[in-house]
């Protein structure tokens, strides 16, 4: 939710790339107008399904996609709220787990996407974003962290991201794990991991 905001849309654009973001709760207004857009789109839009049987259980997904965003900043838009410079799409996400609930996401995007190439994006980016996340809980217990003052989480996480990458690229080739605990029962391992950066 923390990205949702157009002054990170506009960096990502001045920087000659797209953006997509989730929509979430920081966006309240922006989030019911665009989930009542999807609720009854003037004209049926196009969609896709995908369907994965992943981790002992079944989950279908349906993408959906509009280039009609220009309404979204007329006056159903929140007071004061900046507008997504560059927006061309807004996607939807209804996903389906063994029959259960349905769990709908809503995504905002600077690039053109049909619902299939929306697809390919928004499950390329968990993917990534749950195994950084998912290795980062594991090997260095980020989300038991409870620092919540200033900018420590912020300057905590970027140094958990750096010791990452460091111990990643860092030879011999062992578990992540494996190679936090020799560094800290080892000076001379640690050195010879930190003496690895260029």
């Amino acid at each position: 939710a923390i990205h949702a905001q157009a002054e990170t849309a506009q960096l990502v654009l001045d920087r000659g790339g797209d953006y997509l973001f989730a929509l979430k709760a920081n966006r309240p207004a922006m989030l019911k107008a665009v989930a009542a857009f999807f609720a009854d789109p003037p004209e049926p839009l196009e969609s896709f399904q995908t369907t994965d049987a992943d981790h002992g259980r079944i989950e279908t997904r349906r993408h959906r996609t509009t280039e009609c965003v220009d309404w979204l900043f007329g006056d159903r838009a929140e007071p004061g709220a900046p507008t997504m410079r560059g927006l061309a799409t807004l996607a939807c996400v209804e996903a389906v787990r063994d029959d259960g609930a349905p769990s709908i996401r809503y995504y905002l995007s600077s690039a053109r996407l049909t619902p299939e190439r929306f697809a390919r994006a928004v499950r390329s980016h968990w993917a990534i974003e749950n195994s950084l996340h998912w290795v980062l809980d594991v090997t260095f217990d980020e989300d038991a962290a409870r620092n919540r003052a200033d900018n420590g989480p912020e300057n905590l996480a970027i140094l958990r991201r750096l010791t990452l990458n460091l111990l990643r690229t860092a030879r011999p080739k062992l578990a992540i794990s494996r190679k936090r605990k020799r560094a800290g029962w080892s000076d001379a391992f640690a050195r010879s991991i930190i003496g690895q950066m260029r």
